[in-house]
């Protein structure tokens, strides 16, 4: 699985199913399986953060460094389970799983204040001051019962974020 030279078995189709939590139909992860194999372009049965960086919709996506660092190296089955989490048919706690690894750049489990300071300075560049940004996330964590020193961890996360109607309108394209 991951070789373009290799097909999918219907075992494969199951298994990729069941590593994704059952997001992504049959057909969907055929057609998820030929879009890996356009990208993985050495035939080497993951994809690189180069390889993704040719799909233009992910270059222009101002997290896109933050996202390259938890794909570099995915294989097939990974791959698509990385995707589920941006599926219409995934769970609110399932896409806050996957905001919470964007945070946690590290892979340490928690989220600083610099961490989140990090993601807003990607996500809003010069328009905003630095000044300005630790002043809107201060009064962000205070109003949340939070404080500048607190790391979050997912269960924060999902506690804060879990009952905010939370939608995240990025739809993978499969077909």
């Amino acid at each position: 699985m991951g070789n373009s030279s290799s097909m999918l078995t219907q075992y494969d189709i199951e298994e990729v199913q069941e590593h994704s939590q059952r997001l992504f139909s049959q057909h969907e992860i055929v057609s998820l399986y030929e879009r890996f194999c356009q990208l993985d372009r050495n035939a080497k049965g993951f994809i690189s953060a180069d390889e993704l960086l040719s799909v233009p919709e992910f270059a222009m996506n101002l997290l896109s460094q933050r996202l390259l660092k938890m794909v570099d190296g995915l294989n097939f089955k990974d791959f698509v389970a990385f995707l589920s989490g941006f599926s219409a048919k995934a769970s609110v706690q399932q896409k806050i799983k996957l905001i919470f690894k964007v945070y946690d750049s590290d892979g340490n489990g928690k989220v600083s204040f610099n961490d989140i300071l990090e993601v807003l300075r990607d996500l809003s560049g010069s328009f905003i001051s630095d000044s300005q940004r630790e002043q809107v996330l201060t009064q962000l964590l205070k109003e949340a019962g939070y404080s500048k020193d607190t790391y979050l961890t997912l269960d924060d996360f999902i506690k804060i974020l879990g009952s905010s109607g939370l939608r995240m309108e990025v739809e993978v394209p499969v077909d």
